[in-house]
């Protein structure tokens, strides 16, 4: 089983490819965590490979990512081959080690880990925004073959293969900035939308978390992630988060 979290499509296209290439089940953790009723509870059959795939946000897991693998638990657990897979737009600082820490205290233990960049779609702090076009397919183009190459040491079921892009700074990014982008940023107050908008429910449709409901015009609930789905999928650019995303651009991965 490979369970996801996405809101602009780059992490829900890596883990289709995955479940698709080693024909196991696919699994939103955002629809599960939704789940009032979900046990958390998961089985596993002997072959059965496990995988999570997710974004980096302010170079860490995102918080629904690492609340969910708090939760969830395995029947019928065998030392089956468990990998994460965590998509970037450029580095993932301490995204490992953290990886590693929130399942220190489980039966179970990751085989391999991968990071692979992806189109940014940060857009909420000033200095960042989406790529350039080219840039943009390049990461796109790059990513294709990175995932066969990556499939292929899955389908081989390779031990202690870790390849995650760290980066400058580590400590200070994932252990200093991570944890203010967490108490300062994951937060719906600052979205609105403009009288550009036209109603169309695509916000409604892709949030994640369904925290958006369209009312005339949207209006979000306090199940926030930051994903920016919401921002990025608006066929009019009518939803900002505060004034950091007026003059920016929108990306979702096509």
């Amino acid at each position: 089983m490979i369970f996801y979290f996405s809101g602009t499509g780059n992490s829900k296209w890596i883990a289709s490819e995955v479940a698709t290439y080693q024909n196991e089940k696919l699994i939103s953790i955002a629809e599960e965590m939704v789940d009032l009723a979900n046990s958390f509870q998961y089985s596993l059959e002997d072959s059965e490979m496990v995988g999570f795939v997710f974004p980096v946000y302010s170079w860490a897991p995102p918080a629904i990512v690492m609340e969910f693998i708090k939760k969830i638990s395995f029947t019928n657990y065998n030392n089956q081959y468990i990998f994460f897979i965590c998509s970037c737009g450029d580095e993932v600082g301490l995204t490992q080690k953290i990886m590693d820490e929130i399942v220190c205290k489980k039966e179970w233990s990751w085989k391999a880990g991968f990071s692979i960049i992806m189109p940014n779609n940060y857009v909420s702090l000033p200095g960042f925004d989406t790529d350039p076009k080219e840039l943009e397919q390049k990461k796109l183009d790059d990513s294709a073959v990175e995932i066969k190459r990556i499939n292929e040491i899955l389908t081989n079921h390779t031990e202690n293969c870790f390849e995650c892009k760290k980066g400058n700074f580590a400590f200070f990014k994932s252990r200093i900035i991570n944890p203010l982008f967490n108490k300062y940023q994951v937060t719906a107050k600052p979205f609105h939308a403009t009288d550009d908008c036209i109603s169309c429910e695509l916000c409604e449709k892709h949030c994640p978390m369904h925290n958006v409901k369209v009312e005339g015009k949207p209006v979000w609930g306090d199940n926030c992630t930051s994903c920016l789905a919401c921002y990025h999928i608006c066929p009019r650019h009518a939803i900002h988060y505060g004034k950091a995303t007026l003059k920016k651009h929108q990306y979702f991965h096509p």
